[in-house]
């Protein structure tokens, strides 16, 4: 990731309520779906945000990965957690993931201030 966590927040946040302001009900559901999914329940909302990291990384969305970067640091991912959760990554994605692993690396130090 090339842009500092706080002009990503910005600009991720300014985006969605563009989108959203549109009133498409179907966008709007989805985006409802997305939030809600990650709140907790049978599992913790850490576990699902490092999910939603493993799949972001495997699938090679660097919005997706700094989103849940930021997200699983807030949830109190450790170090090491998060050095798993990259392992589970490249094993699953590949090498394919290993430029996705670095910038995600540098954005979790990045984040941790």
């Amino acid at each position: 990731m090339s842009k500092p966590v706080n002009e990503f927040e910005k600009e991720r946040a300014a985006a969605n309520e563009r989108v959203l302001a549109r009133g498409d009900v179907n966008i709007n559901r989805f985006f409802a779906l997305d939030n809600a999914v990650y709140r907790d329940g049978a599992l913790d909302a850490k576990t699902k945000e490092l999910l939603g990291l493993v799949a972001s990384l495997v699938l090679r969305c660097d919005d997706c990965i700094a989103y849940h970067v930021i997200r699983a640091r807030e949830a109190g991912t450790t170090d090491r957690e998060f050095d798993e959760v990259m392992s589970i990554g490249l094993v699953v994605g590949g090498s394919i993931t290993i430029p996705h692993i670095r910038r995600a690396t540098l954005l979790w130090e990045e984040a941790a201030g």
